[in-house]
């Protein structure tokens, strides 16, 4: 269960809850070329003539075809590859599928900051503020003025700096086992992470976008005693962005349950496996 799905926190409110272009991977383009062997004859005991000037000929055939197999396997050229060039815009037609457009590589403290200007930028910052906003750090009160101050634009810091700690008051950080810093009881680790699955913008102009962000990931808290186990959770954001200082900025966003696969029986690893991979495990910066 997500924040937003403990606290009632989200529905409609603003304050809820390539250098790089395509490779291509599969297998590779091999040409065997089958030439006589030198202990072969004729059938009748009797070997063929052999030609110097013919074997040279043969040498040389086979190396140009070495060579036009090289050329065609790098997939350069102005068109020597068509399948190749094809690749982009065959990766592009689906939904969900990666663009080819060099993630971003800004920094805003820990959250991902510089998107390009373009509705892929976007859908690229709706999906890393997705995890900032239904991340651990938010439930610490430090840690969240900074990043609503990094992802949000700037007439709306104040209110929603309000709203949230409003929302993540006392009672709820100890309905979640934490204390008043956010922080779980020693021999516990708190566990709120966030990964998107996919992205889709349902409007955009050149000053302002709205993005949906489908996202599964893992809340609550491990330990031996939690009364409140890690779960997972299947839920959409919807972000109302707007382009701001040279990036784009939260305006207001909000969060639905879904969709959500079928569950399947896997056994539920234990508090120890859960807090260990939390610690182990970095996250990603995403891009569209």
């Amino acid at each position: 269960m997500s924040q937003g799905d403990e606290r009632g926190y989200g529905g409609n409110e603003p304050g809820g809850r390539t250098d790089d272009a395509y490779s291509t991977l599969g297998g590779t383009r091999q040409t065997r070329t089958r030439l006589p062997r030198g202990g072969e004859d004729d059938g009748y005991g009797r070997r063929p003539a052999r030609n110097s000037r013919s074997l040279i000929m043969a040498v040389g055939v086979v190396v140009l075809l070495i060579a036009a197999i090289a050329f065609a396997n790098q997939g350069g050229g102005d068109g020597s590859d068509g399948a190749a060039e094809k690749k982009p815009e065959a990766a592009g037609a689906g939904p969900t599928a990666a663009t080819g457009t060099k993630p971003v590589q800004g920094k805003n403290g820990t959250i991902a900051a510089g998107f390009a200007h373009d509705e892929q930028g976007a859908q690229s910052a709706a999906a890393n503020y997705a995890v900032a906003l239904v991340s651990a750090e938010i439930l610490q009160p430090d840690r969240r003025r900074e990043i609503v101050r990094q992802i949000f634009v700037t007439n709306r810091v104040g209110e929603l700096e309000s709203r949230f700690d409003q929302a993540y008051d006392k009672a709820f950080l100890d309905k979640v086992g934490l204390d008043e810093e956010g922080k779980a009881a020693p021999g516990m680790t708190y566990v709120s992470r966030t990964a998107p699955v996919g992205t889709k913008t349902t409007t955009y102009s050149g000053s302002s976008a709205t993005v949906e962000v489908w996202c599964t990931g893992v809340f609550g808290t491990a330990g031996v005693s939690s009364t409140n186990p890690v779960s997972n959770d299947w839920f959409t954001m919807t972000l109302t962005l707007q382009w701001a200082d040279g990036d784009w900025k939260v305006d207001s966003f909000s969060q639905k349950d879904g969709p959500a696969p079928v569950n399947t029986d896997r056994t539920a690893s234990n508090a120890d496996e859960i807090a260990k991979a939390v610690e182990e495990y970095g996250g990603f910066t995403y891009a569209r």
